[in-house]
């Protein structure tokens, strides 16, 4: 059974930064290619971003040049630092495959707060 588990969330000042992490359990991760999604309230879940199994990022261009995704496959684990945050931001971060997030993989989310 597959399982992901976001942490590193929290409230921040816009302008400030977080670190989320996601771990996989479960899976072959390391051939997985992985995304960041975040859903903010009233609004469709997006693709964030994304990093292939070979390290090939990409990014939603409204976070192009403040977020990094990367990760580390001897800990199944895929980070997102977040730099310069916006009260834009503002959502719940889950990550999953990518392209096609499985349903059945969503976890909780990591909740994300930036205030202005």
């Amino acid at each position: 059974q597959v399982q992901l588990v976001e942490s590193g969330g929290g409230l921040v000042q816009a302008g400030g930064s977080l670190k989320l992490s996601c771990a996989a359990s479960g899976m072959i991760f390391s051939i997985n290619a992985m995304g960041w999604y975040r859903q903010a309230p009233g609004k469709l879940r997006e693709l964030v971003a994304s990093i292939t199994s070979v390290g090939i990022t990409n990014y939603a261009d409204s976070v192009k040049g403040r977020f990094t995704i990367s990760r580390d496959n001897a800990k199944n684990t895929v980070y997102l630092q977040m730099n310069s945050l916006k009260p834009e931001d503002t959502a719940l971060y889950y990550c999953n495959t990518y392209p096609l997030p499985r349903r059945n993989y969503w976890g909780q989310g990591t909740q994300v707060t930036v205030s202005s």
